[in-house]
């Protein structure tokens, strides 16, 4: 992974970045909160480890930043004891996790593995056929037309109205789609490719635009967008997956996608457990950890605490099953598909099998 580390304190980041590069990581470090964002403008990053309290900046503004241009970095903060509490309102806020100074190699082994079986789960998505094939299956499903944006040549039949578009003149979009939504009130989109827009501009423009394109279409038909992994990084990726995804679907896949609430859920399918019996099931030995997880669970109504036991909730049930179903999927390779559901559609049924090409559903 590439790692960057942001602490004033020169001693402490030489010895975290050492750490990390003798696991094979490529580090970068930073003395502050303006430097680190000039590294993150500059290079193509997974993870951040910032110190919770730098002088001028701290590293809860460092996490804002994040959270807001780069959402597909992991931010782990690092504080010192007194400062625990701190670090877990800094999770609240969107850190991934937090290691207390001083801490031991095995600690940061775990945060590590951590990310890596959180990156495996984001990775996990549902087989299906090329864009054009999705865009025809979306109409057939839903009856609705869908306008469907890639190069030429253009696709006959299928319910499908085609839009010329290279990804050079991505501010066209909205102004096309309200051509189509004005004639075709209930329609949906497929953008074939969309990152072909970040060869012409900057991901933050790119992330606009899906966001504006989402919103037209709430209460309409699908939209979905097709990627090549091998042009983009996975924070970019994961930048546009978030900015095509309804903010529902964004908070529902942050809750399943962390591997200590995966196995709280797990461990609860066989019946309900103690705090220290789901700190076990979690791999745990830091409390005020666990506790935002558990909380975590209990504010999205997966679990519940009732005579000092936690119990899975129906909808904790159904969120098992779910977790169930993306195991059983075999990774494909090829082109990703992001699709975000409006509320008011229904989920296709069918999927075109064997072409090797990935979807993640939303909505």
């Amino acid at each position: 992974m590439r790692i960057l580390v942001v602490d004033d304190d020169p001693l402490f980041r030489e010895e975290l970045t050492t750490l990390l590069s003798d696991e094979g990581h490529t580090t970068f470090a930073a003395p502050s909160v303006r430097r680190a964002l000039e590294i993150l403008e500059s290079e193509s990053l997974d993870v951040v480890f910032t110190d919770l309290k730098m002088p001028r900046q701290s590293g809860l503004e460092l996490l804002a930043e994040i959270r807001r241009r780069w959402p597909g970095i992991f931010t782990v903060m690092v504080t010192g004891f007194a400062t625990v509490q701190t670090a877990v309102e800094a999770m609240k806020e969107g850190a991934f996790d937090y290691i207390a100074k001083p801490f031991r190699g095995a600690q940061l082994q775990q945060v590590l593995h951590l990310i890596e079986e959180q990156r495996s789960f984001q990775d996990t998505q549902l087989p299906t056929g090329t864009a054009v094939d999705l865009a025809r299956q979306l109409a057939r499903r839903r009856k609705i037309p869908i306008l469907y944006a890639d190069v030429p040549p253009a696709p006959h039949g299928g319910g499908l109205e085609f839009l010329a578009f290279d990804g050079k003149s991505p501010s066209e979009l909205p102004h096309a789609l309200d051509e189509f939504l004005l004639h075709h009130p209930g329609g949906g989109l497929v953008l074939a490719r969309a990152d072909r827009m970040l060869d012409n501009h900057r991901l933050d423009d790119v992330v606009a635009i899906l966001q504006q394109l989402r919103q037209r279409l709430e209460g309409a038909g699908p939209f979905a967008i097709t990627l090549d992994p091998s042009q983009i990084s996975r924070a970019e990726a994961e930048a546009l997956r978030t900015a095509v995804t309804a903010p529902a679907v964004q908070t529902a896949l942050e809750v399943l996608s962390s591997p200590i609430r995966r196995r709280v859920l797990f461990r609860l399918t066989k019946g309900p457990a103690s705090f220290s019996e789901a700190m076990r099931a979690a791999e745990l030995d830091d409390s005020p950890k666990l506790a935002f997880h558990m909380h975590r669970l209990i504010d999205e109504g997966l679990i519940v605490h009732l005579h000092e036991q936690y119990r899975l909730t129906p909808k904790g049930q159904s969120a098992v099953t779910i977790l169930h179903e993306m195991e059983d999927v075999a990774a494909g390779k090829g082109a990703q598909t992001f699709v975000h559901q409006t509320p008011s559609a229904t989920p296709p049924s069918d999927t075109p099998a064997g072409s090797g090409e990935r979807r993640v559903k939303g909505g």
